[in-house]
C-alpha cells in the first residue's frame, strides 16, 4: 500500500488522482438562501450559523462538508457537539464513544445519508475520514486539513467554545450550528453561541450567518411564535412540563 503521508508532494499527487471531474451531485439541492451561506462559508475559515428550529443549518453544514471531502479539499470531516445529559456527561452511558455518541450525532448522519449515498458515507465514517469527537475529548487536539461541524453549539460553554475554536489547524474550516432560543444549560449566560456569533464582527475570516427560511412543515413556524411570545409575556415553562408566571 502506497504511503500517502510520507511527503506534501506525494498526498498532493493523491489529491489530484482522486479529485473528481466534476462538481458533486447532491440528492437533495440547497435553496439560494443556502447557496448563499455555503458561499460565505467556503470563503471563510469559521462561521457560526445561527437557525430556529426547521431552518436547515445541519443540512448545511453536512453539504459544505461533504462537498469539500469528495472534492479532496480536505482529508476528514470532524463532529462534536455538547454531551451532556442530565447533567452528566456521556461516560455513564453504555458502549464506546461511537455508540455513547450514536444519539447525539444522528442528526448530522442522517442529513448525510439523505445529501449522499448511505453505503459511501458509512465507507467514509469506517475508514475514518468522518470522526465523531466529543467536545471533552477534543482538548490537546489540532484539526489540520479538515472540516469540524459543531452541532447544538448553542449548548457549548464559553470555556468550551474558546478551547474547541482554538483547535482549528492549517488548511481547515469550522462551522458552528446553534439556535441561540434553544439553550439548554442551566442559565442561557453559560452559552458561549450568542457571544462568538456578535465577535465575528471583528474577525478577519470569520462570520455569522442566520438562516431564516424553514424547512419543516410551516405550523413549525406557528408553534415557535407561540413559544416566544409566551417567553416575552415571562411564562416559566418548567422541565417537568408545567408552567407559571416567572417569579421576580
Amino acid at each position: 500500500m502506497t504511503d500517502f503521508n510520507r511527503t506534501p508532494e506525494a498526498q498532493e499527487v493523491f489529491k489530484a488522482k482522486r479529485k473528481p471531474k466534476g462538481p458533486i451531485k447532491f440528492n437533495i439541492q440547497l435553496n439560494e438562501e443556502q447557496k448563499t451561506a455555503k458561499s460565505k462559508i467556503l470563503s471563510n475559515t469559521v462561521t457560526i450559523l445561527r437557525g430556529k428550529a426547521g431552518s436547515g443549518k445541519s443540512l448545511l453544514a453536512a453539504n459544505v462538508a461533504l462537498d469539500l471531502l469528495f472534492s479532496r479539499e480536505i482529508e476528514k470531516i470532524i463532529i462534536t457537539r455538547p454531551t451532556v445529559v442530565a447533567g452528566q456527561d456521556i461516560g455513564f452511558l453504555p458502549g464506546d464513544v461511537n455508540e455513547k455518541l450514536a444519539p447525539f450525532t444522528a442528526p448530522v448522519y442522517e442529513n448525510m445519508h439523505r445529501l449522499y449515498n448511505k453505503d459511501k458515507i458509512e465507507k467514509c465514517i469506517a475508514d475514518g475520514e468522518i470522526e465523531i469527537v466529543p467536545v471533552s475529548f477534543m482538548r490537546g487536539r489540532t484539526f489540520v486539513d479538515s472540516f469540524v461541524i459543531v452541532d447544538e453549539a448553542q449548548n457549548v460553554t464559553h470555556e468550551q467554545m474558546q478551547m474547541i475554536v482554538t483547535r482549528i489547524g492549517l488548511r481547515s474550516k469550522m462551522i458552528i450550528c446553534g439556535d441561540d432560543h434553544q439553550v439548554d444549560l442551566r442559565s442561557k449566560r453559560e452559552s458561549g453561541f450568542r457571544f462568538l456569533y456578535k465577535s465575528m464582527r471583528s474577525i478577519k475570516k470569520g462570520i455569522g450567518i442566520t438562516l431564516l427560511k424553514n424547512h419543516r412543515d410551516p405550523i413549525v413556524d406557528d408553534l415557535i411564535q407561540v413559544y416566544e411570545e409566551a417567553s416575552a409575556q415571562g411564562i416559566k415553562l418548567g422541565s417537568s412540563g408545567t408552567s407559571g408566571k416567572s417569579k421576580k
